[in-house]
């Protein structure tokens, strides 16, 4: 016999719900879902978080009263969220810890009833995340095994060659309940009547006979059945049977063609576990950092530098904690409003009234911790340059080069001050990022010139496609320890403001980047690409980053990546690296290497990679995206300046 089980997700701050619609998706979809649970008497567990409950409180106290004595009488189970629906990843470790802690203080307050399972939220997972559920006090995690399956090259073995725990980023584990993507998408599909139930019996009948024993049928929203959230304009009608009438139907037709034995999650994590022999690993790789539920459209850009203007939003984020914590500030109330700040919905199809509503409330904590709402460009003046320093340039007037005492620095002033090689002292001056020239590559797929430094600027609808590739006569000036070099590139767009920051003592340099006049561009904004040099590393490459938790994840460069190849014609990327805190370093097996570090509360950018062996060399590249493109895009938003450093890695 096999064994199934069903968890619904409730959210009442679905994007493209508004808010006066909130009673009708109880009256149309959580009160059926009860309604359901009782005539099928399937134990399903609900995961929802501590402000959807607060919700339902406020909208229809009865649901909640009947969903707590539903609890109490082992009729259904609830799983664990955190009080808002927040992307792990791409936010503070402590961020990610208070989160967890108030949703579980709501169960408490409001079902009496602490839950033993979470749901990563939006199935966006990082290896870091697991030490968080861990600390908060959780059994077991629940994530999407599509994409892990991808990152640890199992898609073509047995379910059973499955991990059963997740390892953290250090020997803690979790056992983790598998949802699947293709299954809960079928579902969806035959209750909208987009396939037959015949159909849809058949392709179950086909999964056990394949030898699967615990079918996670269903593990998604709640909200699609007999209600439309309105996110697309090609939705499916509402069926005429009545969808969760019809669920009951699909039900009640597994049960009598495939005898399935339905079990709640928690028994279902432990029957998982007992049946098969522990197996415990990282279920992240280099090709899949950040797994998330669904094809590979459906990725974390989507709520780090997509929507109306996530990357200004998640800066504000970054911003208001920052500013939260130096004020000393810990109370529940403030830590609540952070979090609901951070919530993935915000980030995607957010309805209009409900977008200003979300300006207003961070205009209004950026009042009480007096931020301003941009960072002032520095106004210093200029003193003369370091003897120390010395700036040379060769016949043609193409490359700029400078030295110091801690660096070798060469520029191409034929190519927008792309770094053509950077070099730093504890290093033996010997060059680790730089330019690879057309030709160095035997194959013509790598037929180009790979600079460091520069600009990608993709706009599909203008068919634009925007570098800094062009002769600069840059303006060469000292401020303090700083030699400043920076130039102006104009577009039809706007200005780009190039500016790279030399340290005179120290090893370290900043690449600046200002967008004058911008509007946020719906397409790509791709910038400071570092490509190595191959021949200054030995052996596998590996990096290193934070993603949500409080420790580094290391990622072995030992497949080929590119996360800026477009998942589709409508969206621009397939994956990127969250690195929570602002960093992230790229070494050889010596540890020779260099770290990247930058600000989230000025730009909160996200990092992405290209990696591609070829004829005994390698083409690595990372670069930092503050825009992309997907189907939550929307026109509008601030292109924010970005700054970062470079310096010759040092472990943190």
């Amino acid at each position: 016999m096999s064994h199934a089980y069903l968890i619904f997700h409730l959210n009442l701050a679905f994007s493209s719900i508004p808010t006066e619609a909130r009673p009708e998706v109880i009256r149309k979809c959580y009160w059926p879902l009860l309604e359901l649970i009782r005539k099928t008497k399937v134990p399903v567990g609900i995961e929802l978080t501590g402000w959807t409950l607060n919700q339902i409180v406020e909208i229809d106290p009865e649901w909640i009263d009947c969903f707590r004595s539903m609890l109490r009488n082992g009729q259904c189970e609830l799983i664990g969220s955190g009080w808002s629906q927040i992307i792990g990843p791409l936010v503070p470790y402590l961020i990610n810890v208070r989160n967890q802690a108030l949703g579980l203080e709501a169960y408490r307050q409001l079902l009496d009833v602490e839950p033993n399972i979470a749901l990563v939220n939006e199935m966006a997972y990082s290896t870091g995340l697991v030490d968080v559920y861990a600390e908060a006090g959780y059994r077991g995690i629940i994530m999407d095994r599509d994409n892990v399956r991808l990152a640890l090259g199992l898609e073509h073995r047995p379910l059973s060659m499955m991990p059963t725990h997740a390892q953290g980023c250090g020997e803690v584990s979790l056992p983790v309940l598998w949802s699947d993507s293709i299954l809960f998408q079928r579902l969806q599909r035959v209750v909208h009547g987009d396939i037959p139930v015949t159909e849809y019996t058949s392709y179950i009948k086909r999964r056990i006979e394949q030898g699967e024993k615990m079918l996670p049928i269903y593990c998604n929203d709640a909200e699609i059945f007999d209600y439309r959230p309105g996110r697309f304009a090609a939705e499916s009608r509402l069926h005429s049977e009545g969808e969760w009438l019809r669920f009951e139907r699909v039900l009640k037709q597994l049960q009598s063609e495939c005898e399935l034995n339905w079990l709640s999650p928690s028994e279902a994590l432990s029957k998982q576990f007992g049946d098969a022999e522990k197996k415990t690993s990282r279920l992240t790789s280099i090709i899949q950092p950040i797994p998330v539920k669904k094809q590979a459209k459906y990725n974390i850009n989507r709520w780090a530098v997509s929507g109306r203007d996530d990357l200004w939003l998640n800066t504000a984020c970054h911003q208001l904690f920052q500013a939260m914590q130096k004020s000393g500030e810990d109370s529940s109330e403030c830590w609540r409003e952070v979090c609901e700040l951070w919530a993935s919905d915000l980030r995607t199809h957010i309805t209009d009234l409900r977008w200003q509503e979300t300006l207003e409330q961070i205009a209004g904590l950026k009042l009480k911790w007096a931020l301003a709402d941009s960072v002032p460009r520095e106004h210093r003046k200029p003193q003369k340059i370091s003897e120390s320093v010395l700036i040379e340039s060769d016949e043609e007037g193409i490359f700029l080069t400078i030295n110091t005492p801690a660096l070798k620095l060469v520029l191409n002033k034929r190519r927008g001050m792309t770094i053509h090689t950077l070099a730093f002292k504890s290093q033996g001056f010997a060059a680790l990022i730089g330019t690879l020239s057309q030709g160095y590559f035997q194959t013509i797929e790598l037929g180009a010139d790979f600079y460091s430094g520069g600009v990608l600027i993709e706009i599909p609808s203008q068919h634009a496609r925007l570098t800094d590739l062009e002769w600069v006569s840059p303006q060469v000036q000292q401020f303090g320890s700083e030699l400043s070099i920076s130039a102006v590139i104009a577009f039809d767009q706007g200005k780009l403001r190039k500016t790279i920051l030399v340290d005179t003592v120290a090893e370290k340099v900043r690449l600046r980047y200002e967008f004058d006049d911008w509007e946020r561009p719906l397409g790509s904004v791709r910038v400071g690409k570092v490509t190595l040099l191959p021949e200054a590393f030995t052996g596998d490459l590996t990096i290193e980053s934070v993603n949500g938790g409080a420790g580094k994840e290391l990622f072995c460069l030992n497949r080929n990546v590119d996360y800026g190849k477009a998942a589709s014609v409508l969206v621009s990327s397939s994956s990127a690296l969250a690195c929570s805190d602002g960093r992230v370093s790229i070494h050889d097996d010596m540890g020779n290497g260099v770290e990247l570090e930058w600000h989230p509360a000025v730009s909160a950018a996200i990092v992405m990679l290209q990696h591609v062996h070829t004829h005994g060399a390698h083409l690595t590249r990372l670069w930092f995206s503050l825009a992309e493109l997907d189907d939550t895009s929307r026109r509008g938003g601030r292109l924010l300046p970005f700054e970062f450093e470079i310096k010759p890695l040092k472990k943190y």
